[in-house]
């Protein structure tokens, strides 16, 4: 069984920046497809990013420019930089990989934008 674990969410002010961690057991392989989404309370889950293992990326029109997928292999570890953070951002960060056809979510990580 796969299991993803986030990190790095907290309180930070209009314009910071916060980077998200999602460790994942066992190995990544090259076939994965790794994303993060979102949740904004009383909002429907957004899809935020997604990274391939030749590392390219696509971002949601909301987050471009601003926040950077990436991936370390060895480490088992997928990262969101996130800069230029705005109130609208706040929500619970989840990330997800995609095997083959199977899918495995983490619990998230909060991310609070506010003064």
């Amino acid at each position: 069984q796969v299991q993803l674990v986030e990190s790095g969410g907290g309180l930070v002010q209009p314009g910071g920046s916060l980077r998200l961690s999602c460790s994942i057991s066992g190995s990544i392989f090259s076939t994965d497809f790794m994303y993060w989404y979102r949740q904004a309370p009383g909002k429907q889950r957004e899809w935020v990013a997604v990274i391939n293992s030749p590392g390219g990326t696509n971002y949601a029109d909301s987050v471009k420019g601003r926040f950077t997928i990436s991936r370390d292999n060895a480490k088992n570890t997928v990262y969101l930089q996130m800069n230029s953070l705005k109130p609208e951002d706040t929500a619970v960060y989840s990330c997800k990989i995609l095997r083959r056809k199977s899918e495995y979510w983490g619990q998230g990580t909060q991310v609070t934008v506010s003064s």
